[in-house]
């Protein structure tokens, strides 16, 4: 599958998690589908960069793959591209969420499953170090229960949330929020990090992918014409 097809997927996949948030059972299922495409993206580069530098093997599949067949044929192009690429990788991924979204990308590269989602209360307004509450409103199998069942629950822990989310607005001269600024989305805490929001996380991360794409052909091309 081309790289522009899994852009065209980890889109449609970022539509379906919006369109279900806050049910975490199926924004945790387009959530895998999101990471199994970028971690697909990540591979399919070093596909391209094997065969525009000439390894020409065929299991160069992955970032690792490339590296180790780059040292065996000392090929300095391809080398390179690989440490170049480990720069502009790290770069691009310095800021909170794109950072949390290589984290989870990792994670289940790795195999593991990921950590419980948590559905929690957010302001819909934000600002930076907002704090955002959990809630608990009846799942049926993972899956949200009702509609109804939620909106009792955000009404029900609204106010001590208020109280919270409005003291440290207070405390950095922020906008007040109100009752009907408040929503609720789908949540992940990957190791000691904060609980990041999967839908803003995921939408952010789409041009940050984009540009690792990019600036990855650029590179590519550029030291494959190198002479």
């Amino acid at each position: 599958m081309s790289i522009e097809r899994r852009i065209k997927d980890c889109n449609g996949y970022l539509s379906q998690i919006k369109r279900y948030d806050p049910d975490p059972y199926y924004v945790g299922y387009f959530l895998e589908q999101f990471i199994q495409a970028i971690n697909y993206i990540y591979d399919e580069i070093f596909q391209e960069a094997n065969g525009n530098f000439g390894l020409y093997d065929k299991g160069v599949n992955s970032e690792e793959k490339f590296e180790e067949m780059s040292i065996i044929k000392n090929d300095k192009k391809a080398l390179e591209f690989s440490k170049w690429f480990k720069i502009m990788d790290e770069r691009e991924h310095e800021r909170p969420f794109p950072n949390f979204m290589k984290q989870v990308c990792r994670l289940k590269k790795q195999g593991n499953q990921l950590p419980r989602l948590k559905i929690m209360l957010r302001p819909k307004e934000r600002f930076r170090d907002d704090i955002f509450l959990e809630i608990h409103p009846r799942l049926s199998n993972g899956k949200l229960s009702s509609k109804n069942e939620l909106k009792i629950e955000i009404s029900r822990q609204s106010y001590p949330y208020l109280e919270i989310i409005n003291h440290k607005r207070r405390r950095k001269n922020e906008p007040k929020v109100g009752k009907e600024q408040i929503a609720s989305s789908v949540f992940l805490k990957v190791g000691k990090d904060e609980d990041i929001e999967i839908s803003y996380a995921v939408e952010i991360y789409m041009p940050v992918i984009s540009r690792v794409i990019d600036e990855s052909r650029r590179k590519i091309h550029e030291l494959a014409t190198w002479k």
